[in-house]
C-alpha cells in the first residue's frame, strides 16, 4: 500500500460547480480511497459528505457513499460503497458527483447563511442534508416568529444578490471577531488565510462548504419547524419550497 504526505487539492473550493474532473489515486487505506485531487466535498461545517462514483479505465464505477477528511494529514477519504472494487495506487481516475444531490446542499447552505442576518443571535449548531437544513441559536423562543424568518428569508433570496468567496489573513480574523458568528465551530486559522462567504449587502462570514454563485439560485424556502433543543438552543429548520 502506497501512502503520501501531500494534501488534497480540494477543487471544489475554487469552483463549487466542477461535476467532473480527473484525479490519480494516492493511496488506498481500509477505511477509504485517497486521491491527489478531489471534487468530493467531505463531511464539515455542518454539510454532509459528497457521494457520486469514480471511474475506472476499464468502464466499471466504483460508488462512494461518503466523503471525509482525515484531519491529522489534511487528505480527503473517499468511502466506496459496500461490495465495490477498489482501485490502485497510481490509476487515474474519472471522479463525477452526485449533482442533483450537492446542488440541493449549495442551495440550502447558502439559503442558512442568509437565515443568519434574519435570526440576530450567536449560532450554537447547524447541519444541511440534501433534503432540509437548520441552524440553532443562542436566543428566546419567544424572538423566533416561523412566518417573518420565512418572508424576510425569501425576501433577501429574491434580491439576486451575487456570492464570491474572499479570502483574509489570520491577522484581518482575529482583529474582526464579529465575523465569527458560530459558537460551536471556529473557523481554520493558523495557514496563513481564511475563506470568508460574502454576499454583497447582507452577509459576510468564514466558511469552507459550497454555495450557489446568486441567492436567486436558492429558490423560495419554507420554515417547517422552530424548537426547543436544550437549555439554550432554538432549532430553526427549512426546505425547499420546491
Amino acid at each position: 500500500m502506497e501512502d503520501t504526505a501531500l494534501p488534497t487539492d480540494l477543487l471544489f473550493r475554487e469552483d463549487a460547480y466542477l461535476q467532473q474532473a480527473t484525479a490519480r489515486v494516492s493511496a488506498v487505506h481500509p477505511t477509504g480511497i485517497e486521491l491527489d485531487r478531489t471534487i468530493f466535498y467531505p463531511l464539515g461545517g455542518g454539510q454532509l459528505g459528497d457521494t457520486g462514483w469514480l471511474l475506472r479505465a476499464n468502464g466499471e464505477r466504483i460508488a462512494i457513499a461518503d466523503t471525509r477528511k482525515e484531519h491529522t494529514r489534511d487528505v480527503v477519504l473517499h468511502l466506496p460503497a459496500a461490495g465495490q472494487a477498489m482501485p490502485e495506487p497510481g490509476e487515474v481516475l474519472g471522479l463525477e458527483i452526485d449533482w442533483a444531490r450537492r446542488y440541493r446542499l449549495m442551495r440550502l447552505h447558502t439559503a442558512l447563511h442568509v437565515m443568519s442576518c434574519v435570526v440576530v443571535a450567536p449560532v450554537t449548531g447547524g447541519n444541511i442534508a440534501p433534503d432540509k437544513a437548520r441552524l440553532d441559536f443562542k436566543i428566546e423562543m419567544s424572538q423566533l416568529d416561523g412566518v417573518r424568518i420565512e418572508n424576510e428569508m425569501n425576501a433577501l433570496i429574491a434580491r439576486g444578490v451575487a456570492i464570491e468567496t474572499v479570502w483574509i489573513s489570520d491577522e484581518e480574523l482575529a482583529a474582526r471577531p464579529e465575523l465569527v458568528k458560530t459558537m460551536s465551530v471556529q473557523p481554520p486559522s493558523g495557514c496563513g488565510q481564511v475563506r470568508l462567504l460574502r454576499i454583497a449587502g447582507i452577509d459576510l462570514q468564514p466558511c469552507g462548504g459550497t454555495h450557489v454563485a446568486n441567492t436567486a439560485e436558492i429558490g423560495a424556502i419554507r420554515v417547517v419547524r422552530i424548537r426547543n433543543e436544550g437549555k439554550q438552543n432554538r432549532r430553526v429548520e427549512i426546505v425547499l419550497a420546491d
